[in-house]
């Protein structure tokens, strides 16, 4: 039930916000250039990679050695826009289409995470990643790491298509109001070095 309500709804989203998306695309194009979205494997349902879209908001800049500049060099005023209210996340509702993600779930981290997880934070493996979750809507980026994987336990364990809901709605005023899009020092949340 929940992925039949994953697939129409994020087909719904996706077809109302097509000039929304079409124009993001173009301002992205315009004003950061190619490509136009940004892809990064992350882990999936039990761990397995597929691969994550967003809208670009860094540009490709790097030092003199050829390594990529910090992140708060790179991201671009577009980018702290296209972030706070989410429009990056947009294309990301082909990759619930696909199956890769659900509408709500634990948020997929990076790869290189995988080895640092106890056994009881591989758990949030267990059920498909989301483009939002419980620690969305509970901090986001604002709350540490301890707190952001007890909350993706948390739901985990609590799971149900009405605590999806209630998260969707929540998301929808979180966006609204801008709130947790960045940890203190970070343009979005401090690396994961294990617990």
């Amino acid at each position: 039930m929940k992925r039949c309500f994953d697939v129409v709804v994020a087909t719904l989203l996706l077809l109302l916000l097509s000039p929304v998306v079409a124009v993001t695309a173009l301002v992205v194009k315009l004003r950061i250039g190619s490509p136009i979205l940004f892809a990064q494997e992350r882990p999936g349902l039990h761990g397995k990679p597929f691969r994550l879209y967003k809208f670009r908001t860094m540009t490709n800049a790097t030092d003199d050695a050829g390594n990529p500049l910090p992140d708060h060099l790179r991201l671009t005023p577009l980018g702290q826009t296209l972030r706070a209210f989410s429009l990056d996340e947009f294309p990301q509702l082909i990759n619930v289409i696909k199956g890769d993600l659900s509408l709500v779930g634990p948020r997929p981290l990076l790869m290189e995470y995988m080895s640092l997880y106890t056994e009881e934070q591989m758990k949030r493996h267990e059920v498909r990643p989301g483009m939002t979750g419980w620690a969305q809507v509970n901090g986001r980026n604002s709350i540490t790491w301890e707190e952001k994987f007890a909350l993706d336990l948390w739901y985990v364990r609590n799971r149900s298509l009405l605590l999806d809901l209630k998260i969707l709605f929540l998301t929808v005023k979180k966006v609204i109001r801008t709130e947790g899009i960045s940890h203190q020092n970070h343009v979005t949340m401090e690396k994961f070095t294990g617990t």
